[in-house]
């Protein structure tokens, strides 16, 4: 039997090994999403791996990542060479530049001309990710006096984070402005916007793709305190949530980490929004032929926890062994998946209101029924995705078939847990046609024999009209139907 699995998988690609025949290896390999990261490409390099995916496939979603508001050190004078060697109870001045400052041994300027103001005395400054770590010890209007608890080697535009301290940072940067005008215009199904620290930060975002006109889908990336203590309202304003535990990471003490990501995949869920976990998964693969041990139980733990997506970054970027990255974390999906005791349907789990609860109790009855009898695969049209995504959001143990009538409808649906999208690029003639479009999908993949047993989610009003019924009907009954309406076409 043809074994699909549920929790999909996005990779990372660079437009410097970005060819028609290695997208393919990935995609077969189980690469549902495209990630581009705009923080190492230019539009002509994010371009190019448009262009190149599309070719493959026009069928795969692409999401591109902002850089978002960062802090950074400004270029390091070139006097010092590499770097600047700090050691620890060294001291320094730190003084914001609006452009053209470079670091010194005697004063670092960071890219935010006020941020002087923002630091108190006592806060911590973390840069390369934590390499470095500086104390705040006094300050005037202009600068800070500063001590190096950890030292080390300080180049150029190196991150820099202020936890438990907000700062005053733009939600949208001219560099992340240009790069969504872009997606707007190029077929980008979805913008993972970084360091969102509220709901203001994703209102930002959405007002530049209502003014293109976009459809596409916005994923707020939860990276720091500020979009932690926001949690609600962020989910509450996002398409889906990344849990970008890299910068989270240095935000908070190790230790806190899976206790943030339980909370937040356990708040997506709720809110049926799609939840991606990502950082350094199977980062050991960046030269080894196979994961560590820890790596295989950590992408197994996002699993169990009933993530819709697990991501790739470095692994197929730049990585040895990017279509082997890939196929593991498919390998780990399906096995992991296969355990039924954990893996029961979230039937009964407290959901989050929302304006389409016929679609939302339609989507629970027909996840409840596939607990309750021998059903197959679950089959829907849809119009926006949302039928789809509300299915997912109950975590079924059966597939979901997704007969979708635009293309970026079914794109974003590669992001939803147990979602299989496919398209009809024909109006349906009536409220059964897509049923022969799901049968034939599944003829040609799962061997469908007469007498399984499918659920289908359709709308009595056509597609425009949503959800209003679940029928359970066998593969036998439902091609007879289809026939007798004259919609089975010739394959």
């Amino acid at each position: 039997m043809y074994e699909m699995k549920k929790t999909k998988i996005v990779a990372t690609l660079s437009d410097r090994r970005c060819t028609e025949a290695f997208v393919r290896q990935l995609h077969d390999a189980g690469m549902d999403v495209v990630r581009i990261n705009s923080a190492h490409v230019t539009v002509e390099g994010a371009e190019h791996i448009v262009r190149t995916v599309h070719a493959v496939d026009p069928a795969i979603a692409i999401m591109i990542d902002t850089k978002g508001p960062e802090i950074r050190v400004t270029a390091v004078d070139a006097s010092y060479g590499d770097g600047i060697r700090f050691a620890a109870g060294d001291r320094v001045a730190v003084r914001g530049s609006s452009g053209g400052d470079a670091t010194t041994r005697g004063t670092i300027y960071l890219n935010v001309p006020a941020i002087v103001r923002d630091i108190a005395v006592g806060a911590r400054l973390l840069v390369a990710d934590g390499e470095l770590e500086l104390e705040v010890t006094g300050r005037s209007d202009a600068e800070l006096e500063c001590r190096f608890v950890t030292g080390g080697v300080l180049r150029s535009r190196k991150s820099v984070n202020v936890p438990g301290v907000a700062i005053d940072l733009p939600s949208v940067t001219e560099r992340d402005r240009r790069f969504i005008e872009w997606a707007v215009c190029s077929d980008v199904d979805f913008v993972a916007h970084s360091f969102v620290r509220s709901a203001r930060d994703v209102a930002a975002v959405q007002e530049l793709l209502d003014a293109c006109g976009s459809p596409m889908k916005i994923i707020s990336k939860i990276e720091n305190r500020e979009g932690l203590e926001h949690l609600d309202e962020i989910v509450e304003a996002s398409y889906g949530i990344m849990v970008a535990r890299g910068d989270l990471g240095v935000e908070l003490p190790a230790e806190a980490i899976p206790g943030a990501q339980r909370r937040i995949v356990e708040k997506c869920i709720a809110a049926k929004r799609p939840v991606i976990i990502a950082t350094q998964m199977l980062y050991s693969m960046v030269h080894a032929p196979r994961p560590t041990r820890a790596e295989v139980s950590d992408v197994a733990g996002a699993i169990y926890e009933r993530v819709d997506a697990v991501m790739l970054s470095d692994e197929t970027a730049a990585g040895e062994y990017p279509a082997e990255s890939v196929a593991t974390m498919a390998r780990i999906a399906r096995e992991i998946e296969r355990d039924e005791v954990h893996f029961a349907p979230m039937i009964d789990m407290n959901m989050v209101s929302v304006n389409h609860e016929i679609t939302a109790q339609l989507a629970r009855s027909a996840v409840r029924a596939c607990t309750n009898l021998p059903v197959r695969y679950v089959v829907l049209d849809t119009l926006t995705g949302r039928t789809g995504r509300y299915l997912a959001a109950f975590r079924g143990r059966k597939s979901v078939l997704a007969v979708c009538y635009c293309r970026h409808a079914q794109r974003i649906l590669a992001l939803s847990y147990g979602v299989v999208p496919i398209l009809r690029d024909r109006e349906p003639a009536d409220r059964y046609h897509f049923l022969s479009d799901a049968l034939d999908y599944l003829d040609r993949r799962a061997e469908l024999a007469d007498d399984d047993l499918l659920a289908v989610v359709g709308g009595s009003f056509g597609p425009e009209g949503g959800a209003s019924y679940v029928e359970l009907a066998t593969a036998a009954r439902i091609r007879r139907r289809t026939a007798e309406l004259g919609v089975c076409e010739k394959r």
